[in-house]
């Protein structure tokens, strides 16, 4: 998705640095989630109702590693990408090649409040729910804050970021309105480093394949549930 270009963001650190995200329940229209037993030491997130949102600039997996947590899940769970909810507008569909404008802003928004509505809706099916997108920490407007409010104060946001040649070599092998330039991902990734000191956690897959990124993921969901830390 083309943006804005952004401002000079903070030093990346070492790989594997970040703290877990936080869990909350959901608000009284949405159903609870599920806390651990006392005592547990690491929750089981395979029996744990979840709504997840997998952040990461494109090119980090995000899809792929959704698509496959959630299928690996010993309870119902559905995978609810952004970028195909947007494209389900065919005629005036606003082509992130095209750039950022107030077009695009507002099919964006319109994605996003259909994911929310469709997540909270598996939610109280008690289907789980992971979603992704690559949200910006220097848009609040329709970034973090907007998913929360779409989805509820239970989500669990977790950042996928490998490194900028990983993501240009996954790029270079994508098609369509799906690939983008060189120094489009090169100005997305580098907005991506502002989550670095945010408390989300982060989960460089640089040298991860899609099924080692998503135990990752499990992991890092599972010490969220058991010890919930402040971000």
């Amino acid at each position: 998705m083309r943006r804005p270009p952004p401002p000079n963001g903070p030093p990346r650190p070492p790989p594997g640095a970040g703290v877990e995200a936080v869990h909350a329940g959901l608000s009284n229209r949405h159903p609870p989630m599920p806390s651990p037993p006392p005592g547990a030491g690491q929750a089981d997130t395979g029996s744990t109702t979840l709504a997840v949102l997998l952040i990461g600039p494109a090119g980090a997996g995000k899809t792929t590693v959704a698509r496959l947590w959630a299928e690996q899940r010993r309870v119902p769970t559905a995978h609810i990408s952004l970028d195909d909810v947007r494209e389900w507008v065919r005629s005036g569909f606003a082509d992130p090649q095209a750039g950022w404008n107030d077009h695009s802003e507002a099919q964006y928004r319109l994605a996003r409040r259909t994911c929310g509505f469709s997540a909270r809706n598996f939610l109280a099916n008690g289907i789980s729910c992971i979603l992704d997108d690559a949200v910006f920490p220097d848009r609040p407007v329709i970034g973090l804050g907007g998913w929360k409010r779409h989805v509820g104060p239970g989500l669990l946001p977790v950042v996928l970021l490998p490194g900028l040649e990983i993501v240009l070599e996954r790029n270079s092998q994508r098609h369509g309105n799906r690939r983008l330039s060189d120094e489009e991902v090169a100005r997305i990734h580098g907005r991506m480093a502002g989550w670095y000191g945010s408390g989300l956690p982060i989960i460089d897959n640089s040298h991860l394949d899609a099924a080692q990124t998503a135990r990752a993921l499990d992991d890092v969901l599972a010490r969220a549930i058991a010890s919930p830390p402040q971000w």
